[in-house]
């Protein structure tokens, strides 16, 4: 992996842990997802007249996505609702490298070597530990612990078919762009046919934050499809989970959430993960 392609994944990492964070700082997360996904919408169809038209071998890859990623949007929307920042964010995120290492190299013939394997798996542990430990002696929620799982799995699963579609696509650009487009009409017509005629005045307290959220979403998620065209997945997956230091420190500064000892220990963990993830390159 180059240092071009490890720092555009590390400010996906950034760029995807502020959003999330002001996707559960919303308070009404019905509201928040629509505008987040309705705003990509409008980015996809700016984009569009200004890139390239996605091949037509990527378009089974994009809808499935679509599909994936309107789960993923409902999921997390359940685990902010049910679980702490803190929480349902490292998990969510910790969950899918393993699965994406697992279907990478089913799907992509992409077979970790040693040092990418114990990278990976350190850095599993250590994003598991940052979660786990963050608890501080209180009952989990399954619930949300659950929620968060789920949402990890469709993480995994689109992360895996993006992959592959952006590299069948012949442009990066042509396939984020159609990607939100088709995926982000989903939420916002849910919510317009459930509100009916109070829609605008149910999104417009959270308008300019949630457009915000909206722009740094689509610009994670380009960052991390351009570098899929230049890297292999599994290592990409595991990198981009380094958000979680930076959800973590949003959870203790803006939500007030504890970032003691332990998590500082997973995090160092992590660090010594991603390390041996990138000998390996």
């Amino acid at each position: 992996m180059t240092p071009l392609v490890t720092a555009a994944v590390l400010l996906a990492a950034v760029t995807h842990a502020s959003w999330n964070a002001i996707a559960h700082k919303i308070t009404d997360k019905l509201a928040g997802f629509a505008l987040i996904s309705g705003g990509g919408v409008l980015i996809g169809l700016a984009l569009a007249p200004f890139v390239a038209f996605p091949a037509a071998g990527a378009w089974p890859y994009l809808l499935a996505s679509a599909a994936v990623h309107i789960a993923y949007y409902a999921l997390l929307m359940k685990s902010f609702r049910l679980g702490d920042f803190g929480q349902a964010y490292p998990i969510a995120r910790g969950t899918a490298p393993l699965v994406v290492t697992l279907l990478a190299a089913l799907f992509a013939h992409e077979v970790p070597d040693g040092w990418a394997a114990a990278g990976i798996a350190l850095s599993c542990a250590g994003l598991t530990g940052v979660a786990l430990w963050g608890l501080r002696g209180r009952r989990p929620d399954w619930a949300a612990i659950g929620a968060a799982l789920a949402t990890g799995l469709t993480i995994a699963v689109y992360t895996v078919v993006d992959g592959l579609g952006v590299r069948a696509s012949g442009s990066s650009l042509g396939y984020i762009a159609w990607l939100m487009a088709v995926q982000g009409v989903v939420i916002p017509a849910y919510a317009a046919w459930r509100w009916r005629g109070e829609t605008v005045a149910l999104l417009r307290p959270f308008a300019a934050v949630g457009l915000l959220g909206a722009a740094l979403s689509v610009a994670a998620y380009a960052l991390v499809l351009w570098a899929q065209t230049r890297a292999e997945l599994a290592p990409i997956a595991a990198l981009r989970e380094s958000s979680i230091i930076v959800g973590a420190a949003i959870g203790a500064v803006f939500f007030k959430e504890r970032f003691g000892a332990p998590r500082i220990a997973a995090a160092g963990l992590l660090v010594v993960g991603i390390g041996l993830m990138l000998h390996s390159g």
